[in-house]
């Protein structure tokens, strides 16, 4: 008789799954350089009606990859006409599809995840409006969570900024700006060989105040520089809110052929 998979037994034995992404909606809030996320019915019920009664409903969806809970595939960005690992971006991307680093390569991720969570760390809500988080804020983050973020695995980033998310103006930020990760912070997880980071945020990375998404220093660092995807517009208050600071991350990708990111719907697995 073959050994049962450990992994399975602990399934059986119960475990609650914490929702980390943001519902999809038309309208919902959306960074300026994507567009929007629409849906609707194209065909309803009624609307044909089979011999035996039963009758079917169905939608169309048009969005970006980059609109709403989403990762980023390494075709997202370039740097000085370059991808990671170098590769030429104009080439890569000659027929208006990627050849490489599309979205098909997207990982699925069963990993270690570790939350660190800025706006805890200061006694507030929400951080304020373009506030950059520094490799400090995380360092403390991590000390008070009492995890470290290592090798492989899904480092988060909460700023609180996620409760704002049904006031699309607000969440935006266009005058206030937007929290969120600054270059030196990028660089101190990118040195822990995280496979993945991702905050509650349109953009990841701190925005200022007026400025818009006007240059993105942090896309660049992680990745251009270092390979390591980012998620956005997640939803961490629930996880937060349980105290669970060290779970397991599940992610499946979309796998869009010569895409640049997909949306998703992360989890955090958690034993009872």
């Amino acid at each position: 008789m073959s050994r049962r998979d450990p992994l399975i037994e602990i399934v059986r034995d119960g475990v609650e799954l914490i929702e980390l992404g943001q519902p999809f909606f038309t309208g919902m809030p959306c960074s300026p350089n994507h567009p929007g996320f629409r849906m609707t019915l194209i065909r309803r019920h009624g609307d044909m009606v089979r011999s035996d009664g039963g009758s079917a409903a169905n939608e169309i969806i048009v969005t970006g990859g980059h609109v709403g809970t989403h990762i980023d595939a390494l075709s997202h960005v370039s740097h000085d006409g370059l991808l990671h690992g170098g590769v030429d971006a104009a080439a890569a991307q000659r027929g208006g599809a990627f050849t490489t680093h599309g979205a098909e390569h997207l990982p699925g991720l069963l990993r270690r995840g570790v939350l660190l969570d800025v706006a805890g760390l200061h006694d507030v809500e929400t951080l304020p409006g373009g506030y950059e988080i520094t490799a400090e804020d995380l360092r403390r983050a991590a000390k008070q969570a009492e995890v470290q973020p290592e090798s492989g695995d899904v480092a988060l980033i909460r700023t609180g900024w996620s409760r704002l998310f049904d006031d699309r103006d607000a969440y935006l930020g266009t005058a206030s700006g937007v929290p969120g990760v600054g270059v030196e912070a990028a660089r101190w997880l990118a040195e822990r060989g995280v496979v993945a980071t991702g905050s509650d945020t349109t953009a990841y990375e701190r925005i200022a105040p007026g400025a818009g998404h006007s240059v993105l220093p942090v896309h660049r660092i992680l990745l251009v520089e270092a390979g390591i995807f980012i998620l956005e517009h997640l939803a961490l208050e629930a996880l937060a809110e349980a105290g669970r600071t060290e779970f397991v991350f599940l992610l499946a990708p979309l796998r869009i052929v010569g895409g640049t990111g997909s949306p998703v719907r992360p989890l955090a697995a958690v034993t009872r």
